[in-house]
C-alpha cells in the first residue's frame, strides 16, 4: 500500500524514530516562513476543516500498524499546519485508543493557540512542540510571512493559555536566522516570552535544509550560543544533527515511491535516506539517478551535502 497520509518512520532529531501523519494538503499553511524546508506556501490560510479524511487516516494507521513495528513517536507534522484540520482531536484520540504505548506528538507553529477548540485537541498528546520565532510584529512578519490577520501578540497569549491547560511537555522551538530575529532587542522580547510561557525546554533551531527565501543563511553554532545566552532559560539545547544510529526500516514494495513521498515533505541528503529506508546503498543510488533523469527529484547542494526535493510542476 502506498501511503498519502502518513510518512516515514523518520530518524528525527528530537523523537527517535517518527512516523508521520500529515493532515494538510501540501504547504496549506498560516504561515509562509522564510526558512520552510518544505517550500513557500501555496494555501496561506486560517480556515479550518478536515482537509484529510479521518477516515482516510485510520484507514492508512491500521494498515501501517499490521505490517510494521512501532514507532517510538506518531508526530503530526509534514508539509502543512496540522491544527489547521478540524478532525485532530480524533486522530489523537484514535491513536491513544489503539496504541496506548506509541507517544504523540504535536509541532505547530502555534499559530491557532488562540482558538480554545484547538487547545483542547492538543490535551491528550504527550508532547507539543510550539514554535516562536519573533515577538516583535516586525521581526514575526520579516520571518514568518503570516496570513492576514494574524497578531503575534495572540498568538503568544494562546501559547501560554495553552501551556496553563496543559499537562503534557512542552517543547518551544525557536528559529534563528541571522539579520532576521537575532538582534538583542527582539531576543529579550522573546525572553520575557518564554519567562511568561514556561515550556519544559527550549530548542533552538537554525537553517539545515534549502529554505524558501534565496540568500538566507544558517546561523553558526558560536550565534546560536550567544542567543541561549541572551534568553537566559536553564533548559535550552541547540538541537543535533540526526542520530545516525537511529535505523529505520519502511517496508515498501516501490522504495522509489518512498523516496519521493518522504523527500516531497522534507529534502533530505542520500545519508538521511539510508537511515529512513533501510535499502542498500547502490539499490538507493539507482533509484536516485533514475528518478533525476526522469526530471521526478532534483539535488541542490546545501552545507551538509546533496539534498534531494520533488520537482515542481509548471
Amino acid at each position: 500500500m502506498q501511503y498519502k497520509y502518513i510518512f516515514g518512520p523518520v530518524p528525527s532529531r528530537r523523537l527517535g524514530l517518527s512516523l508521520g501523519v500529515d493532515l494538510v494538503p501540501h504547504k496549506t499553511c498560516s504561515l509562509d516562513c522564510v526558512y520552510c524546508e518544505c517550500g513557500k506556501t501555496t494555501r496561506l490560510t486560517l480556515e479550518k476543516k478536515e482537509y484529510v479524511r479521518f477516515a482516510e487516516v485510520k484507514k492508512e494507521l491500521d494498515h501501517y500498524w499490521q505490517h510494521n513495528a512501532d514507532p517510538d513517536y506518531i508526530t503530526f507534522s509534514g508539509s502543512g499546519e496540522p491544527t489547521l484540520n478540524s478532525k485532530l482531536a480524533q486522530v489523537i484520540e484514535y491513536i491513544k485508543k489503539t496504541k496506548p504505548q506509541i507517544k504523540v506528538a504535536v509541532l505547530t507553529n502555534s499559530t491557532l493557540f488562540s482558538d480554545p477548540t484547538v487547545r483542547h485537541a492538543m490535551l491528550k498528546a504527550d508532547l507539543v512542540v510550539p514554535s516562536l520565532d519573533a515577538v516583535s510584529t516586525s521581526a514575526f512578519i520579516r520571518i514568518n510571512r503570516p496570513r492576514k490577520g494574524l497578531e503575534i501578540h495572540e498568538i503568544i497569549r494562546g501559547i501560554e493559555r495553552f501551556a496553563a491547560e496543559y499537562t503534557g511537555r512542552i517543547w518551544l522551538e525557536v528559529f534563528v536566522l541571522p539579520g532576521m530575529n537575532d538582534s538583542r532587542s527582539d531576543l529579550l522580547l522573546l525572553k520575557d516570552a518564554i519567562q511568561r510561557i514556561q515550556p519544559d525546554r527550549i530548542q533552538i533551531n537554525t537553517l539545515d535544509r534549502p529554505g524558501t527565501l534565496a540568500g538566507i543563511e544558517p546561523a553558526s553554532r558560536s550565534q546560536l550560543e550567544r542567543v541561549i545566552r541572551i534568553l537566559g532559560f536553564p533548559n535550552s539545547e541547540i538541537i543535533a544533527k540526526v542520530d545516525g544510529d537511529i535505523q529505520a526500516r519502511i517496508h515498501r514494495e516501490d522504495i522509489r515511491a518512498a523516496i519521493v513521498e518522504t523527500i516531497h515533505r522534507r529534502p533530505c541528503t542520500k545519508q538521511d535516506l539510508l537511515q529512513m529506508l533501510g535499502v542498500e546503498k547502490h539499490v538507493l543510488d539507482a533509484c536516485i539517478h533514475g528518478l533525476e533523469q526522469e526530471k521526478k527529484i532534483i539535488g541542490k547542494s546545501q552545507e551538509r551535502g546533496v539534498f534531494y526535493q520533488t520537482v515542481k510542476k509548471s
